[in-house]
């Protein structure tokens, strides 16, 4: 309440200097014109940027839209939640034979997250390797049974995700292994 204290007192002060003074002084005259003055300035700037604001959307809108008939740009980039999930989408390629056979067709698998659907998949090929997809197909693959000894366990389970990409289109996969 200290605050508010003080407040009230300066302002009562205030309030009785005004009073104390004489009515005919010029200083008060001129503070409402310099107040108008400044409004009449704050307007102007207003009424600038209103007209300059729809006027850069249409030219950036003409660029996006120029050469880039037929589909939207409207979410282009995706927020940063959405990059970190896309980020961990992606578990790691699948490397084998019949996946390396059927790279020659343009179809590359990858192993993804047990929750991921087919458009996730989509986005996060699209943001890591810059290629969309023509198709995404996905299975749940069990994990096998397995015995070590006398105990038995089973192999995780998993989501695989084979990905059609574009004729001329390729991933570098296999690079290192």
């Amino acid at each position: 309440m200290g605050l508010l204290d003080r407040w009230s007192k300066k302002n009562e002060t205030e309030r009785l200097e005004k009073k104390s003074e004489p009515k005919s002084e010029p200083t008060t005259e001129a503070k409402p014109a310099a107040v108008k003055e400044v409004k009449k300035t704050t307007a102007k700037k207003a009424a600038v940027v209103a007209k300059k604001a729809p006027a850069k959307k249409a030219a950036v809108k003409a660029e996006v839209q120029e050469g880039h008939e037929g589909h939207d740009h409207a979410a282009q980039s995706a927020p940063k939640k959405l990059k970190k999930i896309i980020n961990n989408i992606l578990v790691r390629a699948l490397v084998t034979e019949k996946s390396a056979i059927k790279q020659s067709e343009n179809k590359y698998s990858f192993i993804v997250v047990n929750n991921a659907n087919k458009a996730v998949i989509r986005k996060a090929v699209e943001e890591v390797y810059g290629i969309k997809p023509i198709r995404v197909n996905v299975i749940n693959v069990q994990g096998k049974a397995m015995r070590f000894g006398k105990h038995s366990g089973k192999r995780s389970d998993f989501k695989k995700a084979i990905v059609s990409l574009p004729k001329g289109k390729t991933i570098v996969i296999h690079e290192g292994v």
